[in-house]
């Protein structure tokens, strides 16, 4: 072989590495593109569903608040009487 096939095949070998190189890259980014299109579909899935069941629950709990809350009312009251008529506050 002589100087010029000798590049050649260095150049014929570069470009083979560059071209596999590319492909690979290619390759690798569309799988890691697709994966995580996948995990944001199922987070946003799970996201959602926990979502709906913490606004459930909260509602459940605004609901017995507002149970409760009526019945600490009356019991405000009561307590607010009983002091003003024990401590003599109900003069003014």
């Amino acid at each position: 072989m002589n100087d010029a096939q000798i590049w050649t095949m260095i150049g014929a070998f570069c470009a083979l590495m560059f071209g596999m190189l590319t492909v690979v890259s290619t390759l690798f980014v569309r799988v890691l593109r697709t994966e995580i299109g996948g995990l944001r579909t199922e987070m946003n899935g799970q996201i959602g569903g926990l979502r709906t069941e913490m606004n459930a629950r909260f509602d459940t709990v605004n609901a017995r608040f507002d149970a409760v809350n009526g019945r600490i009312d009356g019991i405000n009251r009561d307590v607010q009487a009983l002091v003003k008529r024990t401590f003599g506050l109900d003069r003014e």
